[in-house]
């Protein structure tokens, strides 16, 4: 009442009234978070997702992360002492970061294949900071105190970037970027390798990638004793690849212990190595202590540095300018790896835990003096490829390097540095991208091309940090570029016949000829498509910033809406995926599906875009996979209104449109870096006619009118309009409807013909 005789008297003397929201902070916090304890609740819960499978946890389970954790745990010991090599740390310090990368990681996990410890990539990256600092503040520090300060620093900055859930700025960086710095680092560490391989020493092999070459080619008559090991290793390691594969597609039954004999090769290669290399420097030690070939020497026993680190502040504000740098690496490479093997073996990761997960093996890490480490692609991929079934598999690893560190190091001394040299260059080698790989980044986007070469180009001329900065900045620049300045065309009527027979028979057809806008009346009822075909309209150019989540947004409207074409009740609790929990007890996981249609056809209706990048494809492909995992069959994929020449070549590249069976079409086009160990690339492009031809122009045959129809004979799932579109949706639901009941009534006839005749 009080408050009403306010507010007249407020009119009575013109005074004016307070403004009254149209929506309240109340509202905003409501539709915000409708329940604020239980999101708070899931959110503290969720930072720990070993929750929610461990209480799952089966002798299934247990027996492929024991495979896996063994396997990864042999492989990555002499990785990591080789990769310490790399930082120009001590090989201790490797074994340090595989430990605790493999035992933390496994607690904040969302995915179960990736294995973490030092990878070339960011050791290269340590080195290069170590060699920044010495050089800028000679004898101030150490460099395992300066790896250890940049692993607590890095891991906290990203440690913070997951907590406040801001994962999405990954997506501002496109797969062609990733893969060109990722092919130029591979480049440089392998030429900054090949100097240790042969023995040669007298010029700097953290230079620039050209010097090194060249200073390489000019010291090769000072190749030393080393070589001897270097070579025979690696030819070794080839060999033995290149003959298990071969094995493995010849006896196809045996295939599992050629892989094996695959997998231990870099573990079967140093013992021989080492071994020799005993049997040859015992007695020929000099006496200034020094023996014919360079050795590794001794590894402590055990956590040397195990405490508290110690973080000082001036070494700190000497190392701001290179922290950038190395969270950027220590991030990107993780979220591709994870990113690439969720989508080889149907699971999503969440980014943002993914986040945690790195920043708290980082800065737990610093306690055992260990330095960055980040996702391994070749370790994750023999995880994958070795079963692995949770990520539990990490904790056997770990335990496989705490015996490494108490029981094996005095077998360590006499490893030849040549050897592990070799298995630096043969585990390398896979990072660059191959020509098949950078073909397909030209079928995509030839401007992408253009920014990977461009990355891998300043990487290999300058260094890892200016190419990481050249492929960001060009990335950036071309996505402003994009959504700054749109395609726009001019709208003409097409007429275009209905019966090819028939010239009478017309319709016209209106494409942009000049851009206007138009309203919708919100009165007009609208009526859904038919049941199992879901039609969806792009808004914006399909580029990498939005891919990924319009691939969530279909896959979980598909989810949410329509029927799983696979009964999971019939599926034992082993042999389902550890990501997927099943219903609770009591509770039946088909009662979900009741009502809901099953899916036949998604409709896209591509007139507002006028872009779309190898990024945008490769989540296509991913939509595309995870919507046919859900029906449990093929699931039609139209296109409506495809303005640009360029955009229809690309889906053609990506398998689209042509109708070609789910066995052809690629599974992925932008692999970052592809694992080639006893598998080929999974990118191939479907071939229908001269394709690059008719994907330029369409214009009449000879003879023909302006009215002739155009012609997409060779891609049947794209269309000129919409209208076109949904109905031929529409018409093959109602073929796979009719052929369906067919089919139930041939087999109700033939099981009453059985019951007459007995």
């Amino acid at each position: 009442m009080l408050s009403k005789i306010k507010s007249a008297a407020k009119r009575i003397v013109g005074a004016p009234e307070e403004p009254v929201p149209v929506v309240s902070v109340g509202h905003w916090v409501r539709n915000l978070s409708r329940d604020p304890k239980q999101d708070a609740i899931d959110y503290v819960t969720g930072i720990f997702p070993i929750f929610t499978w461990i209480h799952r946890y089966n002798f299934g389970w247990l027996y492929g992360d024991l495979v896996a954790g063994l396997t990864v745990g042999i492989v990555a010991v002499p990785q990591s002492m080789s990769y310490a090599q790399i930082a120009t740390l001590p090989a201790e310090y490797g074994l340090y970061s595989t430990f605790v990368g493999t035992l933390v990681y496994s607690l904040f996990a969302t995915s179960k294949d990736v294995n973490i410890g030092p990878v070339a990539v960011m050791s290269l990256t340590v080195s290069q900071i170590i060699a920044y600092i010495n050089r800028t503040h000679p004898g101030e520090w150490d460099g395992p105190q300066i790896a250890t300060t940049v692993a607590f620093i890095c891991g906290f900055i990203v440690l913070g970037i997951g907590i406040l859930r801001l994962g999405w700025i990954v997506e501002f960086i496109p797969a062609p970027a990733v893969s060109g710095y990722m092919t130029g680092s591979a480049i440089s560490i392998v030429s900054g390798q090949v100097p240790g391989l042969m023995g040669m020493s007298g010029f700097d092999t953290r230079a620039a990638t050209y010097k090194v070459i060249i200073e390489t080619l000019k010291h090769l008559p000072n190749t030393k004793l080393d070589a001897a090991f270097g070579l025979t290793g690696l030819v070794s390691l080839y060999t033995i690849r290149w003959t298990a594969d071969y094995f493995m597609r010849k006896y196809p039954r045996r295939q599992r212990i050629f892989f094996f004999i695959s997998v231990f090769r870099n573990a079967f290669v140093i013992i021989i190595l080492t071994l020799a290399s005993f049997l040859f420097c015992r007695h020929r030690k000099s006496k200034s202590g020094k023996y014919p070939i360079k050795v590794l020497g001794n590894v402590p026993r055990g956590f040397q540095h195990l405490g508290p680190p110690h973080i000082d502040p001036e070494l700190v504000t000497a190392l701001a300018s290179q922290l950038p740098v190395a969270t950027i690496i220590l991030v990107l490479e993780h979220i591709a790896i994870s990113r690439s093997f969720g989508r080889v073996n149907n699971y999503k990761i969440n980014p943002n835990q993914e986040f945690i997960a790195i920043g708290v093996t980082n800065t737990i890490g610093t306690l055992f003096g260990a330095y960055p480490a980040t996702g391994s692609f070749s370790r994750s991929a023999l995880s994958s490829k070795s079963g692995v079934r949770t990520p539990a598999a990490g904790i056997i690893s770990s335990m496989i390097c705490l015996v490494a560190l108490y029981g094996l190091t005095p077998a360590f001394y006499y490893i030849p540095s040549a050897g592990l040299s070799a298995v630096i260059i043969h585990a390398v080698a896979d990072l660059v991208a191959s020509p098949r790989q950078v073909y397909s980044y030209w079928r995509v986007s030839p401007v992408e091309f253009v920014i990977w070469f461009a990355a891998v180009l300043v990487t290999v001329f300058s260094t890892i940090e200016d190419g990481i900065y050249t492929a960001i900045a060009t990335s950036f620049a071309l996505m402003l570029v994009r959504l700054a300045r749109p395609r726009s065309y001019f709208l003409g009527k097409v007429k275009l016949r209905a019966n090819a027979k028939s010239e009478a028979e017309t319709r016209d057809v209106f494409v942009p000829l000049e851009p206007k806008a138009s309203l919708m009346n919100h009165a007009v009822k609208v009526t859904p498509p038919a049941p199992g075909v879901i039609v969806y309209r792009f808004e914006e150019s399909f580029i990498y910033p939005n891919s990924w989540l319009l691939n969530n947004v279909i896959v979980d409207y598909v989810k949410a809406n329509t029927r799983r074409g696979r009964d999971m009740s019939t599926i034992k609790l082993s042999d389902r995926p550890w990501n997927d929990p099943g219903p609770r007890p009591g509770q039946d996981e088909n009662a979900e599906n009741l009502g809901k249609p099953m899916l036949h056809a998604i409709v896209f209706d591509f007139s507002a875009i006028s872009q779309v990048d190898t990024t945008a494809i490769q989540a296509l492909i991913d939509t595309r996979i995870e919507v046919e995992r859900w029906t449990d069959r093929p699931v039609e994929f139209h296109f409506a209104t495809i303005l640009s020449p360029w955009v229809r070549r690309a889906l053609v590249a990506g398998g689209f449109g042509t109708g070609a069976p789910a066995s052809s079409v690629p599974t992925e086009i932008a692999a970052v870096v592809p694992y080639r160990d006893g598998q080929s690339s999974p990118v191939s492009v479907p071939a229908s006619g001269d394709l690059e031809s008719s994907l330029v122009s369409e214009e009449p045959r000879a003879g023909s009118e302006e009215s002739a129809p155009i012609d997409l004979q060779d891609t049947p799932f794209f269309h000129f309009d919409l209208a076109c579109a949904v109905r031929s949706a529409e018409s093959g639901l109602e073929r796979r409807t009719a052929s369906s009941r067919s089919s139930l009534y041939k087999s109700e006839e033939l099981r009453d013909d059985k019951a007459v005749m007995e």
